[in-house]
């Protein structure tokens, strides 16, 4: 099974679903007001992996100023982002691909779309962030963090089978390192954040220097 194709299938065939369980991003306001803070006046924003635009309005709430394009490998999630947020952009577009746009942008959010990378693919997609962002550009990376190992076939709730990708931040932060960012924010938080927590999410915040 192409495990890259069965998650673009089960994120366009629940898309619905997921807004409705996942639109609130509030667990995650303090990180991603960290990456807003950095972010100039009509700063160009580049989201990877937008879902039904859910991050997209967490940041035009507070900056309706930012310039966002938002990329997503199902159709059915850019038509709830645009619904949701009429006054971004939106195309289809894959994550590995981010370099294809021939444009820089300042900001680079990337809201667990690494759960669906390969460890390799992770490592490259920091690389490719590198040389998309202006100087003093910033990343925002947010991921389930466990021992690489532990990846592989997940069964959800309505029975579909996904591959999830655990990722470790030892290397994710070597690899940001490497590729010349400076690490602001690093932090876990469980989730869900009330009740007997399933993951640990991993939430990093860098900017290219």
């Amino acid at each position: 099974m192409d495990k890259n194709k069965a998650a673009v299938d089960i994120f366009d065939k629940y898309a619905a679903d997921y807004h409705q369980r996942f639109m609130d991003v509030g667990h995650y306001a303090d990180t991603l007001d960290v990456f807003l803070g950095q972010m100039e006046n009509s700063a160009k924003v580049l989201e990877v992996a937008c879902g039904p635009g859910n991050i997209a309005r967490f940041l035009l709430d507070r900056r309706p100023d930012l310039q966002i394009l938002g990329t997503d490998l199902a159709p059915q999630m850019l038509a709830l982002a645009r619904d949701i947020n009429p006054e971004a952009q939106f195309e289809l577009l894959d994550a590995r691909a981010v370099g294809s746009l021939g444009r820089s942008w300042q900001g680079l959010m990337s809201g667990f779309c690494l759960p669906y990378f390969s460890r390799e693919e992770a490592l490259q997609f920091i690389d490719d962030a590198a040389k998309v962002l202006w100087p003093g550009g910033v990343l925002y990376l947010s991921t389930m963090e466990d021992d690489y190992s532990k990846s592989g076939w997940r069964k959800g709730s309505q029975g579909d089978e996904i591959y999830m990708h655990f990722h470790e931040a030892d290397y994710l932060v070597a690899a940001l390192v490497s590729a010349g960012f400076e690490v602001l924010t690093l932090k876990r938080q469980p989730y869900p954040p009330v009740g007997e927590a399933s993951a640990i999410d991993l939430i990093l915040v860098a900017q290219l220097i």
